[in-house]
């Protein structure tokens, strides 16, 4: 028997991570366009649930989506097969049924990876079809170099059935956590809401809402990144263990953010919107600084001590950046047009 779905296209945000890859080949194929879908949502909430898993969302272990695509009501749950085999039988019933399968793997057993045989790590990729006659299926991973077509069944078996060891210094960040043999499944609803500038409008005030004013402002918003922060800062010189933590929830801040800019833009663009272009503007250099700060401490484990001054540096920046943005959101709600100039840097900011 052989199954191929069809609509199965690639589909990457320059700053997004695989989750976010794979997620956005999943809603292309039912016809959304993922930067509405993905980049409705903006915020910062980290719970302290860190996972070693290139496909983290802090605090949505349960349902990946409904953090990534709150404004279209999708929802998602894991599953987690008893063995190889029954994790097989499973993802090879939802392509039957028509439904491409977002599955975990480590990159280590994927042929088409870089770390082929090199490096292990918790990787995300999208199944579309299988042979069984010539034991193949076939996978879409836009990720960089990007690949989409047939491998075979027992190397995405040994992907999925991995447990993900960190053996020497180059399985860092996404290694130590058994793959499971888990896949996704995706709920999608009847129809998603209508783009319209009070769907933006809608958007920007939530975001706005959860940023400034969060339920829980010790993991969430605006204060709880402070918090995140500066409790970092404290802690890198005595653990080294900072450094993984802050660079694993940052890739997710750092696409989400990356990813409203660009439904901004898009936004601003289809609605002729100036002011929305600008929003765009600010949120983009909320990403840059977030791009800045992740790679600086991926690079202090060697100094920890000595890289602080200037993570507080960065951190300073990153959250006058937010605020700037903030403030612009709030007069665009109130019908003030954004002001252009960068934000001024306050040497009293808590980071």
């Amino acid at each position: 028997m052989r199954v191929e779905l069809d609509q199965v296209r690639h589909w990457r945000h320059e700053l997004g991570h695989c989750l976010h890859t794979a997620a956005g080949v999943l809603i292309a194929q039912r016809g959304m366009d993922p930067v509405l879908v993905l980049g409705a949502a903006w915020g910062f909430h980290y719970p302290g649930d860190l996972r070693r898993e290139e496909y983290y969302l802090p605090g949505f272990a349960d349902s990946l989506f409904s953090g990534l695509a709150p404004y279209h009501g999708i929802r998602s749950r894991w599953h987690t097969p008893a063995d190889a085999a029954q994790g097989w039988q499973e993802v090879r019933a939802e392509l039957i049924a028509g439904r491409a399968v977002a599955v975990a793997a480590d990159n280590y057993h994927l042929p088409f990876r870089p770390a082929y045989r090199d490096v292990h790590t918790n990787h995300l990729l999208v199944v579309h079809g299988f042979d069984d006659e010539r034991a193949e299926v076939l996978v879409a991973d836009p990720v960089p170099p990007a690949f989409q077509g047939t491998i075979p069944l027992d190397a995405l078996t040994a992907a999925r059935d991995s447990g993900n060891p960190a053996r020497h210094d180059r399985d860092m960040f996404f290694t130590a956590n058994p793959i499971g043999n888990r896949w996704l499944q995706v709920d999608f609803p009847p129809s998603p809401p209508e783009f319209d500038p009070a769907f933006v409008r809608r958007v920007i005030t939530g975001n706005l809402r959860g940023l400034t004013a969060p339920d829980d402002p010790r993991t969430s918003g605006l204060a709880g990144l402070g918090d995140f922060l500066t409790g970092a800062w404290e802690r890198l010189p005595d653990t080294g263990e900072v450094v993984d933590e802050v660079f694993i929830v940052a890739g997710p801040v750092l696409a989400v953010t990356g990813l409203h800019a660009s439904f901004l833009e898009l936004s601003g663009r289809r609605f002729g919107d100036s002011r929305l272009l600008e929003l765009s503007r600010l949120v983009d250099a909320v990403a840059h600084h977030w791009s800045a700060l992740r790679i600086a401490v991926a690079t202090a484990r060697s100094d920890r001590a000595g890289a602080v001054a200037g993570l507080r540096r960065r951190s300073i920046r990153l959250v006058a950046a937010h605020e700037h943005a903030l403030e612009a959101m709030a007069d665009y709600l109130s019908g003030v047009s954004p002001t252009v100039p960068e934000p001024a840097i306050s040497t009293a900011s808590r980071c």
